[in-house]
């Protein structure tokens, strides 16, 4: 690696030094006034550096060691020369903000503020430094002559940027034709392993460059598997495999909320995966460490049956280590499938592929030996070259991939083609880590601020930024390149991610300079004197920050994407900072000001500051401003107007804010201002008119607007690409009757504007109008218009919307709408029906065209939702003899409308028959993919159709029905896949059985109807469907509520076509009495049942004798998850599979048993009563548990409020989860594989080191080894008479919780084994709880405590008081926010003053009053 790219780019540092030097403000403020002769002397000797540079640059390349090293010393000394006149040009800003009132009107004392700007200490200081830089320079000045490096002139660099767009071509649709083959073959793969309980691990295998990463995008993105797993996740490895990170990393890619972000990652991923069918895919592996992959192998294989794993590697071994049974060795592209990326790369258009270079194609596509990237890499470079000989050159440069070289070559003749700043800007992405999302605006700034884009008067630095990016792009260097926006993200924020290999070459170029710390390291050993760039990733970064002394290297880039929680330290150190991005906390602050002089870029945003200090405004150089998303921040410095330089100001999310600066007009170099408050709350104030001379571009949001303030002429400016406009209310106004916004403004937000109608918005590509209450019409003109760009309209609150819009003359019919996809119109009450649509040709049933209206010809998605009068789907009522169509809609909403009826009178079309012909039918949504109904009250039809017709939705796939009272019957839709039925008529189970051919999910939840006998229960397979069922359904999960019909004595055949069956939830079904084990035999593949609310749910028909293990095990052999509740009169269980591995039951209060009855137990309890402190435990041998012989692998038990319980709950040894709460019967947890054997009877109890004497009670027992050796989590809640005794804890308990208890005396550690390490401590109401375990590694972890109402406990162990010193508050809060309550009552032990910040200054307070009250007592019994 270190020998592909021997040399950065060192051209450019050196030519932007040059052009500091020759900077106008060092004159126009005499700051070098007496160092005029050395200032002369190093503008003549820089230009003669950089004559040379270039053939330099070459002999290091052909590894001349001498030539190499002098330019490492010229880069060395670049740097500290570029740092002396970073501060001759602040002085010279220091000065004009002196000369414009600056200082005194900060009020502060100028000495303090600026010690050493003393013109003569100034000069003084100055000069040295520039003496120290001019004898560097002669010095290499003399060894380049030395070394002979000869002029070479430089081609000139074009200011006419070439077009460029980076996409060209979609790799990935070449990929998914070349990559058919082998998508389908993984793909087949991990389908086939549905049933399998293990998990199923497939490695993609291919040297770098090949397309390992887009087949897995390819695999991940496919529909089948899309619906085949429950879970997905996606994660990029890279070099580092730390397990927790990469835990961590996995938990964190879930769509899923994590509310257990306290957990350990391990345990976090545990939880995510359990039980669920998840496809994960681990992306450029490389680790070889077994025991690390076993680590996190043994969490992932929790997950349900059919989990898999896909990873990507380069490394056999790896696949080997991961999974060698399954390994797919990825062979190289065919050639054609090159010459096609080559091609579409090297020719900008068809008009432009010159015969000659054609021919040449074939042998470029030699040299790639089938890599894609190498093809993509070698067509882009061919892009800039345009005649045979250019084409010629690459061909001779370029080397043909081998197995040892792989395409880096290839990349390395790409990257020396590039100019030399462009060099640089892509070298220094080598600060991401790999597969990081980069925001290209932040790279583009993060450019600037660093000085890699020379200035051009043609153009803004930003513009060349993008401009670069764009080549960089265009040649491949950057990949995944997404744009975005949405509410919550910063408007058309553009995304990027480099190649693994391409930042290989970035890593080569920087050497050190660049670090990201992508873990936590305990040393900065891999900080190097030449880090210039680092970026912190990883969680506590002021950790890394305060080990870095004085000495630290001229640290230019720091950006910490994690929360700074404490003070950094060693603030001199950062003064060479240009970019710095920090989250701080309300008590912190960034390094003072004063050592931050030459900062470009400053990144707060997500912090949680109220103000920043006033001094900040002493930061002339700064450019960027990210205040973004502060919550707290109420108000910003009133001196930022001398800030001159600053270019961007990010001030969105930050809704505290009560007003702006003032006179912010004079910040001319402004181009982003995201977010103004236009109040005027005093004299110190900016409003809106500050505005209109600064040249804003990107977002601009204006809230707090007055009613008649000017704001029409913001929409002018031609770089404004979103504006948002807020009014404090809504008052009458016209200021936008004549609004015309500039044609390069595209999306348009107005809340609460007072006028009854807008401007002319023809050039709009998005609207959205919130509580305009006095709006009548979107417009009101001469004549109808076409909103020609219009792509998404959003009306939402607009009380007194009547219409559409109100024109003087009509002429002939135009369609307004004609591109318009999106449509939302909600709480707009006087609205009854959609525009008049015009008149289109559409499809007839015989092959001809009928006539069809349509007002949006192009909508995909349409949502309504509280419109009290809309039912009609045109202006117009009458429509003889024409349609409404809408040919392009996929996914329609509709809530709360409770005056439509139907749906539009849709044209006829043919459809599919049963027999394979076709048959009439109408559609007026042909397209549409999801349609979600909700609360309409009055709907009835689907929509108007004559005897015979049937309601076509051919591509309809999810249909959602709730609270539709009035709709009986179902559309035809031969492609559903998901049905939800939320309150409805009883009659539409007869529909459903349409549907089962393509179903994937069915919810019905049905309206209760008072109950009926079994008998009365019809199939819901009509009889003459029966004949026609020769498949079974590939439904997988079904939920019913109120359903009978499903398991009436007619119904049970129709279960035998659920054999793909995963999940069934039934609730309030009055007809199940007994176990339906005939269901049961024919779900085959069922992991999860619910059952709840289901009242005569009893059992079996008589007591059944208990079943042999083999019978247990004959219905539903894959069974995973089982939850019963609310079953009142369930008495016995049904027979419990062996792969059962989570079990809840809550209020089922006659349930006698979990498996079976257990013998020998009722004689355990004789003579025992609830009011006894501590229950007898006297037991009898048993027999082997029953639990352990059939739930081999439960891991979770959650019991509540089941009261008929036995007294002794015998666990399985596998649980590591276990939950009770009021089940008041049960009085012994018994885990033992040998039976329960009688415990010795003593008077005395087992005492701890630490336990201090209690008051005499009754005999008590001593028992240990009761809990399941693999528990992790054990929750007890009121059951007062459980626990009896002392309780050991086994080693792998995390998590221990214990409520309401009357019995349990200790805790404590099981002796010979390791100590248990708690996450959670919560200890409630345990009146005879007096011990607790005196081992700190039972405590070290501990990131929750809680210990309540317990007076036996007289103090604490003194290893866990250490602990809570130790944290010092980090993880545990005041009693206030919930993380730490200790009780009141408690005899802590005295703690050395120093030492008293780490014990909750509440808990202080009470231990005092409580001293205080006893004493009190004491006196007055001696009294």
């Amino acid at each position: 690696m270190a020998e592909l790219v021997v040399t950065m780019a060192i051209r450019p540092l050196v030519s932007m030094l040059r052009d500091k030097v020759s900077s106008y403000l060092l004159d126009q403020y005499n700051v070098m006034e007496g160092m005029e002769e050395q200032h002369k002397t190093l503008k003549r000797k820089l230009p003669a550096i950089l004559d040379v540079i270039t053939d330099a640059e070459e002999q290091a390349t052909a590894h001349r060691e001498g030539a190499k090293a002098w330019l490492e010393e010229l880069k060395t000394v670049a740097y500290q020369a570029s740092e002396v006149f970073d501060e001759f040009k602040y002085e010279a800003l220091r000065r004009e903000a002196k000369k414009n009132g600056h200082y005194r009107k900060l009020g502060f004392d100028v000495i303090k503020l600026f010690p050493t700007h003393n013109r003569v200490a100034f000069r003084y200081k100055m000069g040295r430094k520039l003496c120290l830089i001019l004898q560097a320079i002669e010095l290499l000045i003399a060894e380049m002559q030395v070394f002979g490096f000869k002029y070479q002139p430089q081609p000139l660099v074009s200011k006419q940027w070439r077009k460029t767009d980076y996409v060209i071509i979609d790799p990935k649709k070449v990929a998914s034709r070349s990559r058919d083959k082998d998508t389908k073959h993984i793909i087949d793969t991990l389908l086939g392993q549905a049933n399998n309980a293990d998990l199923t691990v497939v490695p993609i295998v291919g040297m770098g460059g090949l397309g390992k990463t887009t087949l897995a995008q390819l695999i991940y993105n496919e529909p089948e598997i899309q619906r085949h797993f429950q879970l997905l996740l996606w994660v990029c490895v890279s070099d580092t495999f730390d397990v927790n990170s990469l835990a961590k990393s996995i938990a964190q890619a879930s769509p899923k909320k994590n509310d257990d972000v306290d957990k350990p990652p391990l345990d976090r991923l545990q939880n995510l995966v359990s039980g669920q069918r998840y496809l994960l895919v681990l992306d450029d592996v490389w680790n070889r460490e077994v025991h690390k992959w076993e680590r996190l192998k043994a969490c992932l294989q929790h997950g349900g049956s059919g989990s898999a794993v896909l990873t990507t590697t380069r490394d056999k071994q790896v696949a080997e280590i991961m999974g060698a049974d399954r390994t797919y060795n990825l062979n190289v592209l065919k050639d054609n499938f090159i010459k096609e990326i080559i091609v579409d790369r090297a020719f900008s258009s068809e008009n432009e592929k010159p015969p000659e270079l054609l021919e040449m194609v074939g042998e470029i596509v030699k040299r790639c030996r089938g890599s894609p990237l190498a093809a993509t890499a070698l067509g882009s470079l061919l892009r800039t070259k345009t005649n045979v000989g250019e084409w010629k050159a690459v061909s001779s440069r370029s080397s043909i991939c081998t197995e040892e070289t792989g395409i880096l070559p290839i990349l390395k003749l790409s990257y020396n083609d590039l100019p030399p700043h462009i060099k640089q800007c892509f070298a220094f992405c080598a600060i991401f880590p790999k597969d990081y999302t980069i925001n290209v605006e932040k790279l583009i700034q993060l450019w600037i601020a660093n000085g890699f884009i020379p200035e051009q008067e043609e153009h803004s630095l930003e513009t060349t930024g993008k401009h670069i990016f764009n080549e960089l792009a265009s040649r491949s260097f950057f990949l995944d390149i997404d744009e975005f926006k949405g509410d919550k993200q910063y408007c058309f924020r553009t995304t990027c991610k480099i190649h693994d290999l391409m930042h290989d070459i970035a890593m080569s170029v920087m050497g050190k300079e660049c670090v990201a710390a992508i873990k936590e390291p305990s040393q900065i050993e891999w900080l190097s004197y030449t880090a210039r760039h680092l970026f912190l990733p990883c969680g506590e970064p002021e950790g890394i920050l305060n080990d870095m002394d004085k000495r630290s290297p001229a640290i230019q880039t720091l950006l910490c994407d994690s929360y700074v929680r404490s003070s950094l330290q060693h603030l001199s150190k950062y003064r060479s900072l240009h970019a710095l991005k920090l989250r701080i906390g309300t008590k912190l602050f960034l390094p003072k000001p004063k050592n931050l002089h030459h900062l470009r870029y400053l990144d707060l945003s997500n912090s949680d500051v109220q103000a920043l200090p006033e001094d900040i405004s002493i930061l002339y150089n700064l450019q960027v401003l990210d205040l973004s998303y502060c919550d707290d921040l109420d108000r910003l410095p009133r001196q930022m107007k001398y800030m001159t330089s600053l270019r961007h100001l990010y001030t969105h999310g930050c809704r505290k804010l009560k007003s702006m600066p003032p006179e912010l007009g004079k910040l001319t170099n402004l181009q982003t201002l995201t977010y103004f408050v236009a109040a005027v709350t005093g004299p110190n104030c900016s409003d809106v008119a500050e505005l209109q001379n600064l040249n804003l571009g990107g977002q601009l949001e204006i809230c707090h607007i007055e009613a008649e303030a000017e704001v029409a002429n913001l929409g002018k400016k031609k770089d404004l690409k979103e504006l948002t406009l807020r009014w404090t209310s809504v008052c009458d106004s016209k200021v936008l009757d004549n609004f015309e916004p500039h044609d390069g403004l595209q999306v348009l937000k107005i809340y609460s504007y007072g006028g009854e109608c807008m401007g002319m918005l023809q050039n709009m590509v998005e609207i959205h109008l919130f509580h305009c209450e006095k709006l009548q019409f979107l417009f009101r003109c001469s004549t109808i218009f076409t909103l020609a760009k219009l792509k998404v309209l959003v009306l939402d609150h607009l009380l007194g919307f009547e219409g559409w819009w109100q024109i003087d003359e009509r002429q002939e019919e135009q369609t307004t709408f004609p591109v318009l996809e999106e449509l939302f119109i909600i709480n707009c009450g006087k609205l009854a029906g959609l525009p008049e649509a015009p008149l289109l040709q559409g499809p007839c049933g015989e092959a001809g065209y009928t006539l069809v209206r349509s007002a949006f010809p192009a909508l995909k998605v349409l949502k309504m939702e509280k419109l009290e009068n809309f039912q009609r789907w045109d202006a117009v009522e009458e429509t003889q003899g024409q349609h409404i169509v809408f040919p392009c809609l996929e996914k329609l909403s509709i809530e709360k409308c409770p005056k439509l009826t139907v749906l539009p009178e849709a044209p006829l079309l043919e459809g599919p028959c049963g027999e394979g012909g076709y048959t009439l039918a109408r559609s007026a949504f042909p397209a549409l993919k999801v349609l979600e109904m909700k609360d309409l009250p009055s709907f009835q039809r689907w929509g108007a159709a004559a005897e015979g017709e049937q309601i076509l939705f051919p591509q309809l796939e999810k249909l959602s029905i709730r609270k539709c009272v009035m709709l009986i019957d179902l559309p035809d839709a031969p492609n559903l896949s998901v049905l939800e039925i939320v309150d409805g008529k009883q009659e539409m189970f007869h529909f459903v059985d349409r549907y089962f051919f393509s179903l994937t999910k069915l919810t019905m939840n049905l309206e209760y109807t008072e109950t009926i006998s079994e008998a009365e229960c019809t199939s819901i397979v009509p009889v003459d469907s029966k004949e026609k069922w020769n498949q079974k359904s590939p439904i997988t999960v079904v939920e019913l509520g109120c359903c009978n019909s499903f398991f009436g004595a007619g119904a049970l055949e129709q279960w035998d076509y659920f054999v793909h069956l995963e999940k069934l939830e039934i609730d309030r079904c009055d007809v199940l009495v007994y176990w339906p084990e005939k269901v049961f035999q024919s779900l085959v593949s069922l992991r999860t049942l619910v059952i709840r609310n289901c009242e005569y749910l009893t059992g079996y028909a008589q007591a059944p004798l208990e079943p042999l293990a083999s019978e247990r095990s004959e219905h539903l052999r894959g069974l995973e998850s089982l939850s019963l509740e609310n079953c009142p009169s369930l008495v016995e269980m049904c027979n419990v599979p062996t792969s059962l591995k989570k079990i809840n039951i809550i209020w089922c209060v006659k349930l006698e048993s979990i498996f079976g009855k257990q013998e020998g137990v009722s004689d355990l309890v004789q003579g025992s009563s609830s009011s006894e402190a501590i229950m007898p435990t006297a037991v009898s041998e048993l027999s082997s548990s029953p639990m352990n012989h059939f739930c081999p692998c439960l891991e979770d038990l959650c019991l509540s409020a089941c009261d008929s319980l036995p007294a002794v709950l015998n666990l399985p040894l596998s649980l590591k989860t276990l939950e009770i709460d009021d089940c008041t019967s049960i009085q012994v947890l018994s885990c033992q594989p040998g039976g329960l054997q009688k415990p010795e009877v003593t008077t005395t109890i087992s005492r701890s080191p630490i336990m201090m004497p209690v008051p005499p009670v009754a005999a008590t027992t001593a028992r240990e080894h009761l809990l399941p050796p693999h528990l992790e989590s054990l929750f007890i809640q009121e059951c007062a008479g459980m626990l009896g005794g002392t309780l050991g804890l086994p080693a792998p308990l995390k998590r221990l919780q214990i409520i309401g208890n009357s019995g349990l005396t200790s805790l404590e550690c099981l002796s010979g084994e390791h100590p248990p390490s708690l996450n959670v401590l919560n200890l409630q109401r345990c009146s005879t709880l007096a011990s607790l375990p005196n081992d700190p590694q039972v405590y070290k972890f501990l990131y929750f405590l809680a210990i309540m109402g317990c007076p036996a406990i007289k103090k604490l162990p003194r290893c866990l008081q250490q602990q809570l010193v130790s944290m010092n508050g980090k993880y545990l809060c005041p009693i206030t926010n919930g993380n730490c309550a200790l009780d009141a009552r408690y005899e802590v032990m005295a703690l050395k003053p120093k030492t008293w910040k780490g014990i909750p200054r509440l808990v202080r307070e009470r231990r005092k009053a409580a001293r205080e009250a006893r004493e009190r007592q004491q006196s007055a019994m001696q009294e």
